[in-house]
């Protein structure tokens, strides 16, 4: 007790709280509204993304030993658990988007949350059925893929689609925060970043995936594969008053069906990329290209006296 008390003149704790307070109620108050809220737990969301991809995959992410007889028992089960407390992590989602002058009350959102919740739920085969696609994308698109299993346990980038598919759903029902909680939790995990709000066609697939970025607005096809560091970004921002940023206005790009996008690539800006094209390593793209182009970066040539040649990019059978 003594030495507890040593210590706490040393460090002067009285005088760090107070300040603390001071900077946390006046001076540096970055409460959302100014309130105090029951705000959304990452823990409880990993544990709940979890249960989730366990009720998807039982055999994959719940338990190996489950057979005929008890494994619809084990996906009810699970789902019984998950949902209430997936319901109350959106509810402090809405508590936490809610206006300081329109704060529903514990009944309202308790509703809303249940609605939102069970609307999920029931769109969770139609998430299923889609995840089989980008399955089937993914065991199709690498030679080194062996299985299914293997994807599922192995992938990071089939790991962040399953992420994203769930997120999407939710984001789409109203539970933003939620949804962005998810979806960073599995950038935490995987190295891949997709805003939920994200639009991706059925079989999607992200090769190897560390570093590929898909921001807010992008809209991808079916049938697309991207690669490791591939961004898919913003070129500009707008302004608006006082200079704070436009929310929500479209500035990322139109992926189309049957896109290949390889290794290092930057896309930036409401571009589209036509049907079918290939897009190169490395290559930085600011302008729309038709279907069918084949966008390169020229390689590098050197004279005896080790003097490069410009580089170029060739878009089909022309060049910008």
């Amino acid at each position: 007790m003594r030495q507890q008390e040593t210590a706490a003149s040393t460090w002067s704790l009285d005088q760090i709280v107070t300040e603390l307070r001071a900077s946390r109620e006046l001076t540096h108050n970055i409460r959302h509204h100014g309130r105090i809220h029951e705000l959304p737990s990452r823990n409880r969301l990993l544990g709940i993304v979890e249960g989730l991809c366990a009720a998807l995959f039982p055999t994959h992410y719940g338990r190996a030993d489950l057979n005929e007889t008890n494994i619809d028992y084990f996906v009810g089960h699970t789902l019984n658990q998950t949902l209430p407390l997936l319901q109350d992590q959106v509810r402090r989602g809405l508590l936490f988007a809610s206006q300081p002058d329109d704060q529903p009350g514990q009944p309202t959102l308790d509703r809303k949350a249940g609605e939102i919740t069970g609307a999920f739920a029931s769109q969770l085969p139609a998430i299923r059925a889609l995840l089989f696609t980008d399955l089937q994308a993914a065991y199709q698109g690498d030679p080194a893929a062996t299985s299914a299993s293997e994807i599922l346990l192995c992938y990071p980038g089939m790991t962040a689609v399953i992420y994203y598919r769930i997120a999407h759903a939710l984001y789409g029902l109203g539970a933003l925060l939620v949804a962005r909680l998810i979806s960073d939790i599995a950038h935490s995990s995987t190295g891949i970043d997709i805003h939920p709000a994200a639009e991706i066609g059925s079989h999607f697939f992200i090769d190897h995936g560390t570093g590929v970025v898909i921001g807010e607005t992008t809209v991808i096809g079916r049938r697309v594969r991207l690669y490791q560091a591939v961004t898919l970004g913003a070129k500009r921002f707008t302004e608006g008053e006082h200079g704070v940023l436009v929310k929500g206005e479209p500035r990322h790009p139109i992926v189309e069906d049957d896109v290949v996008v390889y290794a290092g690539a930057t896309i930036l800006g409401r571009i589209t990329i036509g049907r079918g094209s290939i897009i190169g390593g490395n290559v930085w793209l600011t302008q729309s290209v038709p279907a069918g182009s084949d966008v390169v970066q020229a390689q590098m040539r050197t004279s005896a006296t080790i003097q490069p040649k410009a580089l170029e990019q060739r878009i089909g059978q022309w060049t910008i």
